[in-house]
């Protein structure tokens, strides 16, 4: 992998940019259930009411809220409110806000107060609230309120009710505190009640937990005096302390009935308020906060304030917010997907260049070790898996770790008591990628080297077509293509198999974690350590996390494939080239074309033996020096070393004195036309062929070459002359035609050294006789090497050079070589006429 480091080093800028826009997409993403949470929790269960205490109440309600505090509690909440009066400025100011305040005076929270006095305020509101709520659940179980109110009922009516009725003309009689407290009645009217979320409490000290908290004492129902068989006396006694019911939730009560209570509260046992208050204390702080929030909107309501309103406000805000943060995530993907594929698509495109350039630099060695099959796969299917592996490795690499760490720590934050749950399914998903990977890992390197086979196969059997169908072998190469194809399909099945479990499996541990979340999750709801909306929040943070597994199983079958890929790539591109330019190449200003060959010897790499030895000749301008022998003789091999095709590993060739070795290969090859012994022709037009010996060759030049190698009727005779179309690899024309195509490309070249290797074997007598004559004329001045198997090719060359299992057996001209050579003369008694010997 360090070649794709190394690739994406250039990148440096745009890689730190994708990882900015990736964690940007993380926090949407990871704040997405938060903002759910919190629609849930505040918006839906909370009426919209965030804050820890009321920002205003009345000051019965503030007086309520003492009675049930601890000193140091009431403490906080009077310094934390201040009375405004009616008819004052700020009441002016306030009058829209809070309409109560024109008829009396209300308590404003402080606006000087900071983040941690409001914490502490909210703290001391919500265990005062939830210290009420505890001691009138416990009040209602013991009578302790019904025993208040019988005292405080004789208290104030020491000889009964009655003897004060003549007091007072008819429905003047003033009512005591008792009778402004409710009457009591046996069976409740369900009308006159509403309900609310329930908030649980922690199921101790009369609590069991098996109720709503919040569904706490619904206070009696309107006066009903007057009733038959009923004394105002026993009213007062009931409104106060009588029948008490749980059923209904505490925004369904009446805050004045609550604020009635005031008076007995003197009057009961303090033990029972003390143990009220150590309860709430001790409670976990979600109960104060969920009931402090139930009071705090029956206190806004009874300013007048339109807790709907606040309500619907803060549902649209955190809806607003969560299409905000989706909208902002969504430009992140973009961004990264976009930035990712061009980067992937830049470092493909120099992967390839860099593949095909270093490919160009390769001798004939280097071919002999990577296959054209492999060299192909490695340039294309190869880099497409490196491709791809920056395409989403650059958005999964950086982005599941984010997202797997992010979540589990936003996942603690909302619930430690679960986060258990998270742990249990990270070490089996880990387990689970752990044991798919150890199966799969080692397929993926065998994956693309059966690509290569199935490439080669493929290749040759394309390529030798004609020799398939000549020899009737259709069926074998089927049987091999088919064992191939067949061995890549298993290992592909294989590797698949293991793959497609892995996803089911990972989504039933997905859905299994889901359903535990919510068993556990239900428990601690009805517990009240858990908020609905937190639960919620909590799954959604376990999928991230699941996810994020997902996608580091994929990376993990990504990285594979592409490391293996990259290594070959590399392989490629860091092979040493055993032909290299000097340092410091010399040149030759006005190159002659005078070929030394001085003691040369050659072997091919790993070879046993050499394949040329000793060979030692010069080659001078303005002659032909052909080079026969038989087959495997090296004579392809001896003008190879020319061009630096090979080097040689023995002695030294020069050109105008120069060592081959000393120049560099551009200049080296500038001076030499080469014609190979297969024709070969690039897809395009005559004339692009043609001018791959000299771009800029004008329409004469290029008519000239042709003409030379008798050429010029079959193109002249086609339809758009040297603009005419070649097929690749010249399959558009016959094999005599490509090879007259290919010396008129290296004429085209006016260079003072030629090369014909095997060049005029597809060429008949006349057309061989009449290229050689043209050529004689056409190269006059320049060194013509030949290699030729046909004795009529080369019978007016100034030297033949006779080679026999690579050595030179024979050096002279063709009537020398008959006279003193056993070796030529047999060759050419098998090939010319007795006459022509003589």
């Amino acid at each position: 992998m360090k070649l794709v480091a190394r690739y994406l080093k250039p990148f440096v800028g745009i890689l730190l940019l994708c990882l900015a826009l990736l964690f940007g997409q993380a926090m949407c993403d990871l704040s997405l259930p938060n903002l759910m949470s919190d629609m849930v929790n505040v918006g839906i269960q909370q009426s919209g009411i965030e804050e820890g205490a009321p920002s205003a109440l009345r000051k019965e309600g503030l007086d309520l809220l003492s009675a049930f505090a601890s000193a140091e509690d009431q403490t906080v909440l009077e310094e934390g409110y201040y009375t405004i009066e009616p008819g004052s400025s700020e009441a002016q100011r306030l009058a829209e806000e809070y309409p109560l305040v024109r008829d009396e005076a209300i308590c404003i929270q402080r606006d000087d107060l900071t983040e941690e006095e409001l914490e502490t305020l909210g703290g001391a509101y919500g265990r005062a609230s939830y210290t009420m709520l505890l001691y009138l659940q416990q009040a209602g179980e013991s009578g302790e309120l019904e025993q208040a109110a019988q005292s405080l009922a004789q208290s104030q009516y020491p000889g009964g009710m009655t003897g004060m009725e003549g007091a007072y003309p008819e429905g003047e009689m003033p009512q005591t505190e008792g009778d402004m407290m409710p009457q009591a009645r046996s069976e409740e009217d369900p009308t006159l009640y509403e309900t609310q979320e329930p908030v649980y409490g922690d199921g101790t000290d009369g609590y069991t937990g098996e109720q709503d908290p919040s569904v706490t004492m619904d206070m009696l129902p309107d006066d009903t005096a007057g009733e038959t068989g009923t004394s105002q006396e026993e009213n007062a006694q009931e409104s106060a302390g009588g029948s008490m019911d749980f059923s209904q939730g505490l925004d369904s009560v009446s805050m004045d009935k609550l604020y009635e209570l005031l008076p007995l509260l003197n009057m009961v046992p303090q033990e029972s308020l003390e143990e009220a208050r150590t309860q709430a204390a001790a409670s976990d702080s979600m109960m104060g906060s969920q009931v402090g929030v139930t009071m705090t909107k029956l206190f806004y309501e009874e300013l007048g304030v339109d807790t709907h309103a606040i309500q619907t406000g803060y549902i649209w805000m955190k809806g607003l917010q969560m299409l905000g943060v989706a909208l902002l995530g969504v430009i992140a993907t973009v961004l990264v997907g976009f930035f990712s594929a061009r980067m992937a698509a830049t470092v493909g495109k120099r992967l390839r260049h860099d593949l095909f350039s270093k490919v160009e630099s390769f001798s004939s060695g280097e071919f002999d070790k990577f296959s054209t099959a492999s060299l192909i796969t490695r340039t294309t299917n190869d880099v497409q898996q490196v491709q791809m592996l920056i395409t989403m490795g650059v958005r999964m690499i950086c982005y599941a770790p984010i997202m797997g760490i992010g979540g589990i720590i936003f996942a603690v934050g909302k619930s430690v008591s679960l986060s258990w749950l998270i742990a249990l399914a990270v070490v089996v998903l880990v387990g689970f990628i752990a044991v798919a990977l150890g199966v799969a890992l080692p397929k993926f390197k065998a994956l693309q080297k059966l690509i290569d086979r199935l490439n080669l196969v493929s290749r040759e059997n394309l390529s030798g077509m004609m020799v398939v169908r000549a020899f009737g072998n259709e069926g074998y190469e089927e049987r091999r293509f088919d064992k191939a194809n067949r061995d890549l399909m298993e290992t592909n099945r294989f590797v698949q198999r293991v793959m497609s479990g892995l996803m089911p499996g990972m989504m039933f541990v997905m859905n299994l974690l889901s359903i535990l979340i919510v068993w556990v999750g239900g428990h601690a709801i009805a517990e009240s350590t858990l908020q609905i909306g937190d639960m919620m929040a909590f799954i959604q943070y376990a999928m991230q996390i699941i996810m994020a597994f997902l996608m580091i199983a994929m990376i993990f079958i990504l990285v594979p494939r592409a490391s293996v890929s990259a290594g070959r790539i590399k392989e490629v591109l860091d092979a040493p080239l055993s032909i290299r330019d000097p340092e410091k190449p010399e040149t030759i200003q006005e190159p002659k074309g005078l070929v030394e060959f001085k003691d040369v010897s050659f072997r091919y790499h790993n070879a046993d033996s050499d394949v040329l030895e000793h060979i030692s000749f010069t080659a001078k301008p303005g002659e032909t020096t052909a080079f026969i022998g038989a087959t495997g003789s090296g004579k392809s091999t001896l003008v190879n070393l020319i061009p630096r095709f090979y080097d040689v590993t023995g002695g030294q060739i020069t050109i105008d004195g120069v060592d081959v070795r000393n120049l560099s290969q551009k200049d080296l090859r500038e001076m030499i036309g080469y014609v190979p012994q297969k024709g070969m022709l690039f897809s395009g037009t005559v004339a692009s062929n043609l001018q791959y010996g000299k771009e800029d060759a004008s329409e004469e030049e290029l008519q000239a070459a042709l003409s030379t190698a008798q050429a010029s009727d079959f193109v002249n005779a086609m339809e758009e002359g040297v603009e005419s179309p070649i097929a690749q690899g010249g399959t558009n024309v016959s094999g005599g035609q490509r090879q007259r195509l290919s010396i008129a490309r290296a004429l085209t070249r006016k260079a003072p050294i030629y090369i014909f290797d095997d060049s005029f074997s597809a060429l008949d007598f006349k057309t061989d006789a009449a290229l050689r004559k043209a050529l004689a004329k056409d190269t006059a001045g320049a060194t013509v090497l030949i290699v030729a198997q046909r004795v009529s090719t080369i019978l007016h060359a100034q030297q033949i050079i006779v080679l026999d299992q690579g050595r030179m057996v024979g050096k002279g001209t063709h009537k020398e070589l008959l006279a003193n050579c056993p070796e030529y003369r047999e060759i050419a008694e098998s090939q010319l006429q007795k006459e022509e010997l003589e």
